[in-house]
């Protein structure tokens, strides 16, 4: 039986150009890529201790206060529900400028000295301004690719494990002159870069309304393969060898480049189009001779003729594989599943982020000098970690095997305790292995997650259900990482004293209630 449906829509005609399907997620990557601007607070952190002459248990509750932005990520969620998508960006863009760029201002010295408490705040501002872009990212790839939101998810939220290791490479070209310097490059990045790519990709990206699309195949394929390539070339210039044979400013373009070239998909489906007059990338049906068992295979086999005229935006949502159901967050935190779901992530990756938080002061504690270079193998090796489970989704999604998700997730945490006990090794060796163990793991995890909450409860309140999931991390920094500061200030040995401008000396057992208005200057409070 061959019926042609008056109100299914599968004409490509009637479909917005492929181009900008592509495009949207090209845009999402660039936005992901300079998003993680907490994950680079452990290359200046020793040096934002020194100029602001903090304890070691104030660093960390900064450290919290950068995560702690996430607990008003749901605001972020909500927004995106009412408000247009470039506009969410632009809020998100904007709270990064204000917080990092304030920071900025106290370390040169252009504002007057703050207490530390309105150092804190902007922080947490700093921090929440993650939460809206990544929202927006989220939101693109589970839109604009329905059948496939778990490639697309995976694709561009690698691309965040990357941000410490891109602005490493551009402090490094910049801001090469010394250790205090890095540390306002860092802060002067970090507010300004992220509201550059939030303008240059805002007006691309938005839901295309792709309808009922297919499965896409040779975009994915091609971006698979450039996005490996970056990731490999971000590991070997962390390398000491490669470091030392190629001049910083060569791998900052290499870079650059490898983050550019995934336009060239969106740009070749864009003149196939006007050549062909087609989509080449998209597998479509056709219009015409739709038959029943063509339908009937995209709902699963449970449609019956009389269901086969169906609105075009249930197609393409209905027949989405793997959620169980749509549930609010009312819903949500009543579940059990959710609370099992919530505390393996905090006792997995949200350790693993702690660890990578405080890893500035790890390294100096074990008398490693090169804190840059360590924060950018975690950064390259998290890469591998957030993009590899979706390769693994990819390919498994073809074959009659289905991976498990919270398994992947538990399995992951195997590697990961094993990374921490080889930390008790106290060469520079067992320092890089375990660095880039709790890299991937944590990278894993992270990307994992994001299908998780998708698959256990549902697409449509994504943005504020995982935005409630993540609210564990702050919890966990404050948690873990205040137990981590109180045994660093237990454990220190050595004494130390700090010098204010006026001669004044603070005596090692009283550093740790120094407060920003006992002493007027930060230029010279560093401890000797």
């Amino acid at each position: 039986v061959q019926i042609i449906p008056a109100n299914f829509v599968l004409a490509p005609a009637f479909l917005p150009p492929m181009s900008l399907q592509w495009l949207s997620l090209v845009g999402a990557i660039w936005l992901q890529s300079i998003n993680g601007t907490n994950s680079d607070f452990p290359a200046y952190s020793s040096q934002l201790k020194k100029l602001l002459a903090m304890s070691q248990l104030q660093l960390n509750n900064l450290a919290f206060a950068s995560d702690a932005g996430k607990l008003f990520g749901w605001f972020s969620g909500v927004a995106a529900v009412y408000l247009p998508l470039w506009l969410v960006l632009m809020i998100g863009s904007a709270l990064g400028l204000i917080g990092y760029g304030v920071q900025y201002l106290l370390l040169t010295n252009q504002i007057p000295t703050l207490p530390y408490s309105l150092v804190f705040l902007l922080t947490v501002l700093a921090g929440n301004s993650i939460c809206w872009i990544n929202t927006v990212c989220y939101i693109i790839a589970i839109q604009n690719f329905p059948l496939d939101r778990q490639v697309a998810v995976g694709l561009s939220t690698s691309y965040q494990g990357l941000s410490a290791k891109i602005y490493s490479d551009i402090v490094d070209v910049f801001f090469p002159s010394s250790p205090a310097e890095r540390a306002k490059g860092y802060l002067l990045l970090n507010s300004v870069l992220p509201l550059v790519v939030c303008v240059v990709a805002a007006p691309v990206v938005r839901d295309v309304h792709v309808g009922r699309s297919r499965k896409l195949i040779g975009g994915f394929v091609v971006i698979f393969v450039i996005t490996l390539v970056t990731g490999s070339w971000a590991v070997i210039s962390c390398l000491g060898s490669v470091i030392s044979s190629l001049s910083p400013r060569i791998i900052l373009i290499g870079m650059c480049v490898f983050l550019v070239i995934p336009v060239l998909v969106p740009l070749a489906e864009k003149i196939c189009e006007r050549q062909r007059q087609k989509c080449c990338i998209r597998k479509e049906k056709r219009v015409h001779n739709v038959s029943i068992e063509e339908v009937e295979e995209d709902h699963g086999g449970t449609m019956g003729v009389e269901n086969i005229g169906v609105k075009r935006e249930s197609v393409g949502e209905d027949c989405e594989v793997g959620i169980r159901e749509e549930i609010g967050v009312k819903e949500m935190i009543k579940r059990v599943d959710f609370w099992l779901y919530f505390f393996v992530y905090f006792f997995g990756a949200t350790l693993g982020l702690v660890y990578l938080n405080n890893l500035g002061q790890i390294a100096e504690s074990r008398g490693y000098s090169r804190t840059s270079a360590l924060v950018s193998l975690s950064s390259s090796f998290g890469f591998f970690g957030r993009l590899v489970p979706f390769l693994l989704d990819y390919y498994t999604s073809r074959t009659k095997y289905v991976l498990s998700r919270p398994a992947s997730i538990a399995v992951m945490t195997a590697p990961l305790s094993a990374a921490f006990f080889l930390l008790l090794n106290p060469t520079s060796l067992s320092l890089h292995i375990s660095t880039a163990i709790i890299g991937i793991c944590t990278g894993a995890i992270t990307s994992i997650s994001v299908s998780t909450t998708t698959e256990l409860f549902g697409a449509k309140n994504f943005g504020v259900n995982h935005n409630i999931l993540v609210m564990n991390i702050p919890l966990g920094s404050f948690l873990f990482g205040d137990l981590a500061a109180l045994l660093y200030r237990r454990e220190g040995s050595g004494g130390f004293s700090v010098l204010d401008d006026r001669g004044n000396h603070f005596p090692k057992d009283k550093f740790d209630t120094i407060t920003f208005s006992s002493i007027p200057s930060f230029s010279e409070n560093i401890p000797k």
